[in-house]
């Protein structure tokens, strides 16, 4: 199982990495990765200002618990369960952390 966990680390982060030079319409926005591989946390962090309002926020959060991978957060437009699945990790391995349980039932993916 070590090494499909290494090969999930290394999807998420490259999957994660694209969201990292996106180029806001709008503000002085970046985006940070917090890659934690001890953990199995993954985040992507958007940071700046927009006109006087500080932005400072959690875009995508990704965790490997229980050999599962755990989307906690996913504010992209597309989807970052769909990005991951067209990387090579299949919807059964993937959990929607931030639906409710009872939500998850209804999905293609794994419910936990």
């Amino acid at each position: 199982m070590d090494r499909l966990i290494e090969k999930y680390r290394q999807i998420i982060k490259d999957v994660l990495s694209e969201y990292i030079n996106i180029d806001y319409a709008y503000g002085d926005i970046k985006n940070e990765a917090i890659f934690d591989d001890t953990n199995n946390r993954y985040i992507i962090l958007s940071l700046g200002w927009q006109k006087n309002k500080r932005i400072h926020g959690c875009l995508i959060h990704v965790e490997i618990i229980d050999d599962k991978i755990w989307i906690q957060r996913d504010g992209t437009e597309d989807g970052i369960a769909y990005e991951l699945e067209k990387a090579g990790i299949p919807k059964k391995q993937m959990v929607l952390g931030f639906h409710d349980s009872d939500v998850r039932k209804y999905t293609d993916y794994a419910i936990c």
